[in-house]
């Protein structure tokens, strides 16, 4: 990577990989956590989609790096609050105080995904961002670690069940904030501009709307997002009721492939294109929840790993991809936000929805404790089928996207 100093290539892509380590190691075992506590299925659901609420920050957040201070300095502070908040998630036994903390503890950290994709961006080339994201995959995996590490330190069987998933999540949002303070200056591209009342909520960026290939992005990443969700939110309880016992561990594979795949984005993108590169992305989504379906209708327990490895694809090529395509569109005066506004539109309203869609159908084909999975893999199965078409048919964004100053 020439066009980009070895020293600040390295704290990048250690701010990435700090940064979606924090995550997965509290998150993905939450829902057999909130199942321990005995928190019922609408509650579950909310708790679960305090994630996708946290988004709702990102435009705002996005603006004050825009505007206001220094990106990598938002960043800090932002991590720093999500680590006290965590510990204090970590005290609660019931429900409604841990929504209210985990939902501002959201507040801090989801908008940190499309800042850290703008700080990234802003010191390296669109087409070498994957390069650097890589290293979120690897935080991801390695965020695995803490199953085993933390079961073995605290003498526990079972550590995805305990409260101690809150306190590793907080001793990584704290390193994550010193580290923050060390990356490349960012400093806000509109510091000085006039401010209207879009500017003061972050909206601005929802004048690229105005684009079609841009509208049907948003509209369609929203919907594809709902059968997503399926796997994202609640693919530990599948795991965890078919005898997987490291659950982080097992869902952590789909980011071993994701470390392989993201590094070829770029390779496919120039090849065919951001509109084919991100419709590979869906069919991988499909792939998955066919390999889910098939692997319970036959008794076919390795389709199940299949459906966890196809991960990267989906992620790398759809998600990631559609990052780089909005940072081709949105102006530079802008892109922190764009970056927030597609998070807020995907894992934010795509995830919330998918959340208790998903959740809904989970409990529509349960019979006691269990599931009648095959049922609600069929449903996800023929969604994602659907989305597929339709992306394929809106989405025509064009060759090069003219980077106009916004109005």
């Amino acid at each position: 990577m020439s066009d980009i100093p070895m020293s600040a290539r390295v704290r990048l892509s250690l701010m990435m990989f700090l940064q979606f380590m924090l995550l997965p190691v509290w998150f993905m075992p939450l829902a057999p956590y909130l199942t321990a506590m005995g928190i019922g299925p609408t509650m579950k659901s909310l708790i679960l989609s305090s994630m996708a609420l946290g988004l709702l920050a990102s435009p705002i957040i996005g603006m004050v790096a825009d505007r206001y201070f220094a990106s990598e300095r938002v960043l800090a502070i932002l991590n720093l609050v999500c680590a006290a908040l965590l510990v204090f998630a970590a005290q609660q036994k019931s429900a409604t105080p841990l929504f209210a903390l985990l939902l501002v503890a959201m507040f801090c950290y989801m908008p940190t995904w499309g800042l850290t994709s703008a700080i990234a961006m802003a010191h390296s080339p669109a087409e070498k961002f994957p390069q650097i994201r890589v290293f979120g995959s690897i935080g991801w995996v390695a965020s695995g670690l803490f199953s085993l590490a933390g079961a073995q330190l605290f003498h526990v069987e079972k550590f995805d069940g305990t409260n101690l998933i809150f306190y590793c999540g907080a001793g990584t949002a704290l390193v994550a904030a010193l580290t923050a303070l060390a990356l490349p200056g960012t400093p806000p591209k509109a510091k000085g501009q006039p401010m209207s009342v879009m500017d003061a909520f972050g909206l601005r960026s929802l004048t690229l709307m105005k684009e079609w290939s841009f509208a049907m992005y948003i509209v369609t990443a929203l919907l594809a997002t709902i059968p997503f969700a399926m796997y994202w939110s609640y693919g530990s309880v599948f795991l965890e009721e078919k005898g997987f016992k490291y659950i982080t561990i097992t869902m952590g594979w789909g980011q071993c492939a994701e470390m392989l795949f993201m590094l070829g984005v770029p390779l496919v993108m120039k090849r065919i294109g951001v509109k084919w590169a991100m419709v590979v992305g869906v069919v991988a989504m499909l792939a998955r929840y066919g390999a889910f379906l098939c692997g319970g209708m036959f008794n076919m327990e390795w389709l199940y790993f299949v459906a966890i490895l196809v991960h990267g694809l989906i992620f790398g090529f759809f998600y990631v991809g559609g990052q780089i395509y909005v940072d081709k569109v949105a102006p530079a005066e802008i892109r922190a936000q764009a970056q927030g506004f597609n998070f807020l539109a995907t894992f934010g309203l795509g995830l919330l929805i998918g959340n208790f869609f998903n959740g809904a159908l989970i409990e529509h084909f349960a019979t006691g404790k269990t599931h009648n999975w095959d049922a609600i893999w069929s449903w996800t199965t023929v969604i994602t089928a659907v989305l597929l078409v339709v992306f394929a048919v809106l989405f025509n964004p064009p060759a090069e996207p003219a980077k106009e100053k916004v109005q």
